[in-house]
């Protein structure tokens, strides 16, 4: 099975996480964290600035690793690294996505995430991360 890198960025505001709705593909429709693969040559801190740039035209710092999600879908594997990032300058432009949303804790499961980021509001939920 192919494996896909990826990085998310877990963009954080207070209380607040910044969610991102799937504009494109075959996923589309579902709630995700904003991110991206990984082009050659980059560092996954690299390609999640480009990728927050690119996507929603919006600098961010990135912070420290929340944790690696491994997830198969039927077509490919997922390895995605979700990162804790904040935002240095920019409002957010949605170029891609359908959609956003920011949520507080009580609202996480008000929209329909991806099964890979449904893992990670798991462990960030069940580690109190967040």
């Amino acid at each position: 099975m192919k494996t896909i890198k990826v990085v998310a960025a877990v963009i954080r505001d207070k209380n607040r996480i910044f969610a991102t709705q799937r504009g494109y593909g075959d996923l589309k429709g579902g709630w995700e964290f904003p991110g991206g693969k990984i082009e050659e040559g980059e560092t996954p801190q690299e390609a999640l600035k480009r990728e927050i740039v690119e996507e929603l035209d919006t600098e961010i710092e990135v912070g420290e690793l929340i944790d690696t999600i491994e997830y198969d879908y039927p077509e490919f594997h997922l390895s995605m690294g979700c990162y804790w990032c904040s935002i240095v300058r920019g409002d957010l432009v949605l170029k891609e996505h359908e959609d956003a949303r920011w949520l507080e804790k009580d609202e996480l499961m008000d929209v329909e995430w991806l099964p890979a980021d449904v893992e990670l509001i798991e462990k960030l939920t069940k580690n109190k991360l967040y």
